[in-house]
């Protein structure tokens, strides 16, 4: 009993009613320091609490609602500016992933589960800049592979020119439930058309839009190739890689963190997206379904092959090649 020493402290379970909130949740704020009690009896542990903290309380209530994170709902509760500003971009994030996923479904509505022609190529080996970004994660993909290309071009064209170099693609991978599958972030980047000099590119099904596809890749300009790990961990390197010809500048170790390489070449399983990058994860789960029922083993790691320019191509005629190395059956 207080007697009292105070009687505008209510004991938690009657403040709980009050905030709308559990009890269970209260003894949570004052362990983390968002809501304390107004006092704690210190012969019993109970927790007492005033009205006018219901005012705190429901505010803390009204953010968890909003899918605000308990350390943000401080950081608001404590005054500071912008504090939710990052929440919303997460929001927003989160929307379009889901817009994305919803025009994914819908191609399958409308088309079926992917099935498009896979070949096997042999492909060159090729002399290479590439520049390699850590991704924190699945999620991190699509800025590491930004960056990577961003630096890239960087070292290509000058960090004063890079803005008139190709637009680069914004691409990665991320996991399905039952393996990682390549998949672009969004459609917001520009990988350049294919070189002409880099001979014709592999041949895929006779279709109208296939025939444009390879048609299409007579632009000219230079070429870049993604690299991604067959499997993904809580962090890994993303590659790009842009393809040297003939009277082409080295990019030397100074331009954008950018290295002269080899690219191996070898024997790979390929197949031709041909639309929006976001859906480019349908085509790789053909691809990975045609290699898992003829037992290739896969030693990574997955290319994507940009052709067309975003800048001056609908998403819907995109084209990028996906190729996954194969190894002979032991």
């Amino acid at each position: 009993m207080l007697g009292d020493v105070d009687e505008d402290l209510l004991p938690i379970g009657q403040f709980a009613q009050l905030a709308r909130l559990s009890v269970k949740q209260l003894r949570h704020y004052d362990e983390i320091g968002l809501l304390r009690p107004a006092w704690v009896d210190a012969a019993t542990g109970y927790r007492y609490y005033r009205a006018a903290q219901a005012r705190t309380a429901l505010s803390i209530g009204l953010l968890r609602s909003l899918d605000v994170p308990l350390p943000v709902v401080g950081q608001v509760l404590a005054g500071s500016d912008g504090a939710l500003e990052s929440v919303r971009d997460s929001l927003e994030a989160e929307l379009a992933r889901r817009r994305r996923t919803l025009a994914s479904l819908e191609r399958v509505m409308a088309d079926g589960l992917p099935a498009p022609q896979v070949r096997i190529v042999t492909e060159p080996a090729h002399r290479v800049a590439l520049v390699r970004e850590r991704a924190g994660g699945p999620a991190d993909i699509a800025r590491a592979t930004s960056a990577a290309v961003s630096r890239l071009m960087a070292g290509r064209y000058g960090a004063a020119d890079a803005g008139t170099g190709p637009h680069p693609p914004h691409s990665g991978t991320r996991p399905r439930e039952n393996g990682p599958l390549p998949v672009h972030a969004d459609t917001g980047g520009s990988p350049p058309p294919r070189d002409p000099n880099d001979g014709p590119p592999p041949t895929h099904a006779d279709t109208p839009k296939a025939r444009d596809a390879d048609a299409s890749e007579a632009g000219g300009g230079p070429r870049l190739i993604g690299l991604f790990p067959v499997d993904l961990s809580d962090a890994f390197d993303v590659t790009v890689a842009l393809v040297l010809h003939t009277g082409w500048d080295a990019v030397g170790d100074a331009g954008g963190g950018a290295r002269v390489d080899v690219l191996p070449g070898g024997t790979f399983a390929a197949a031709t997206h041909i639309g929006p990058y976001d859906q480019i994860s349908l085509t790789a789960h053909a691809l990975l379904a045609w290699c898992a029922e003829r037992r290739h083993p896969m030693r990574g790691p997955v290319r994507e092959v940009y052709v067309s320019d975003p800048a001056r191509t609908p998403p819907d005629e995109l084209i990028t090649h996906l190729m996954i190395p194969l190894e002979e059956e032991s």
